[in-house]
């Protein structure tokens, strides 16, 4: 089966012994992304393992590859297999795993790639609260799009707890999490304003945006002419961080994605979150509200482009360079 079919519609289930990963043996550049060969992983009480067909590629997996991360994986041997979504069919279920899922059934799944494997793996094990099914009429690599960015996305407008009313300012619009985040605040009854480049205007307003200024420094300048009070919050994806903290009102609140807590912003006044995903990772109910919102047209599942595993360098070249709007994803 390709990515690009329907879900539910590949060859039967084979037992194997081994599969193919993508993993890195010593970190750096592009390059040292390779496909190895690995034993299938075996679940555990609770967990159940994933034969996936489709992996995102994002943004945090540049980090695990180039060292960024090393000291969380210091006691994890290589090679290290990145990728923290996955999408393909259930393919066995541990003990003690309570589930309406079946074998053979397509799902997508959060993966933690800082434990023993990541989502770029013709096998994955995670926790059984980690799946739901694949959104109806999705494709494999569309779903593989949804769990790490939408629940990055959910999790920051829990973390706003704003009303229906209030104003929502995101950064980064036009990428996955920022897209997300317009859409699920258009949906909680929020006023959203976005930012955008002028070749991303038209994307972020399909999105939902109800005002779209132009990206770049001045952010806050541009929405203050026109929210004089400030915003109610934000969700900085553009990682703009001091640069973005003055579009808050008083009391407000902000989410930040890369741990900034305001240093330097002088903004005593409002509410940090840095948002962590993995708080996330076991909240099924959390990633089926997401599936339910793919499935009802509230939230649009972008593929920028799919390809091969053997061309992981190549797709983390693609996005260093900048510019990809919607998701890389591999197949498996």
């Amino acid at each position: 089966m390709t990515p690009d079919a329907p879900a539910g519609q590949g060859p039967p289930l084979l037992g194997c012994t081994r599969m193919r990963a993508v993993g890195i043996m010593e970190f750096g550049g592009p390059e040292v992304l390779h496909m190895v060969d690995l034993p299938d992983p075996e679940p555990g009480p609770g967990e159940v393992r994933i034969r996936v067909r489709a992996a995102a590629v994002n943004p945090t997996d540049t980090f695990l590859r180039n060292g960024a991360r090393a000291e969380r994986l210091k006691d994890v041997a290589p090679p290290h297999v990145p990728g923290m979504d996955a999408a393909g069919e259930l393919e066995q279920i541990g003990a003690g795993v309570e589930t309406e899922l079946g074998v053979g059934d397509p799902v997508m799944a959060i993966v933690l790639p800082l434990g023993p494997r990541g989502g770029y793996a013709e096998r994955v094990v995670v926790p059984a609260r980690s799946v739901v099914p694949v959104p109806e009429g999705a494709t494999y690599a569309e779903a593989a799009t949804l769990p790490m960015n939408g629940l990055t996305a959910r999790l920051a407008l829990d973390e706003l707890m704003l009303r229906a009313g209030q104003t929502l300012a995101v950064t980064g619009a036009a990428g996955a999490v920022g897209g997300y985040a317009v859409q699920l605040g258009k949906a909680a009854g929020l006023t959203v304003v976005a930012d955008a480049a002028p070749s991303d205007e038209h994307l972020v307003r399909s999105l939902g945006a109800d005002v779209v200024v132009p990206r770049g420094d001045d952010f806050s300048a541009r929405v203050r002419s026109l929210f004089a009070g400030g915003v109610d919050g934000l969700v900085d994806g553009a990682l703009l961080e001091v640069r973005a903290v003055a579009v808050v009102r008083d009391s407000g609140r902000m989410v930040t994605l890369r741990g900034y807590e305001g240093a330097g912003s002088g903004r005593d006044d409002i509410t940090f979150f840095p948002v962590y995903v993995r708080n996330y990772a076991r909240e099924r109910g959390k990633l089926n509200s997401l599936r339910v919102h793919a499935e009802d047209g509230t939230l649009t599942l972008r593929v920028a482009r799919t390809m091969p595993a053997e061309q992981a360098a190549e797709a983390h070249r693609l996005l260093e360079a900048g510019g990809t709007r919607g998701r890389l994803v591999l197949e498996l």
